[in-house]
């Protein structure tokens, strides 16, 4: 029988945390989430278009993406836990090909970082689509006609601006190979934006990263 996407979210986020009997990291025991997101036509210019990924098709139109829904400590993360739970079927990766580009990345998503939530394929899924939804994602970004060079700060009050319930330190936003890179927020477990660890919360100081319009 179907649960109902109700069900799944109910239970991810009411599930106690789930020990695997194998070494490592124990799966479920974290203290918060980090949501990131990718501004894909960045990760396309430096990465995407060499591989030839179809996320780069300007068919799809992509901004920001999520990158993944993280379990974190407060200090660092645990990744690649064993977990008694199945592997997500392809159909449950090509579901999330919509936000998360391809269905590659969500398998890759949940094998490094699901597996740390405690959390079925579903339900880890289901609270990642949740917590993306939750994101007023800065519109004003997808109007670009041409790339710009700006301070990394001006994508943060983007982001603040549409989020007024945000904080500073709730947020911070990443550069690589002087694009900017991703957009990230912290999240309790029940998905209410919360302060960030000392160790997530970096922001990238370029005052001239390059931000690529939409395809």
């Amino acid at each position: 029988m179907i649960r109902s996407i109700t069900g799944i979210l109910c239970a991810a986020l009411l599930a106690p945390p789930l020990s695997a009997d194998a070494g490592g990291e124990k799966s479920g025991e974290f203290d918060y989430y980090v949501l990131s997101l990718s501004w894909s036509p960045n990760w396309c210019a430096m990465t995407g278009d060499a591989q030839g990924s179809d996320q780069c098709d300007a068919r799809h139109e992509h901004g920001w993406i999520m990158h993944g829904l993280w379990p974190q400590y407060a200090q660092g993360y645990p990744s690649n836990c064993p977990t008694h739970h199945r592997a997500p079927s392809r159909k449950m990766t090509s579901d999330m090909a919509d936000i998360m580009g391809t269905p590659g990345l969500a398998w890759y998503q949940w094998k490094k970082h699901g597996t740390c939530s405690g959390l079925a394929a579903d339900q880890y899924f289901a609270l990642a689509r949740l917590a993306y939804e939750r994101v007023n994602r800065p519109e004003i970004l997808r109007k670009l006609d041409e790339p710009v060079r700006l301070p990394a700060s001006v994508i943060e009050e983007a982001f603040l601006e549409a989020n007024p319930e945000w904080e500073p330190d709730m947020l911070t936003v990443t550069c690589k190979q002087g694009h900017i890179q991703e957009a990230r927020l912290c999240l309790s477990r029940a998905l209410d934006p919360m302060t960030c660890g000392s160790d997530v919360i970096r922001d990238c100081a370029m005052d001239n990263a390059l931000f690529n319009p939409i395809r």
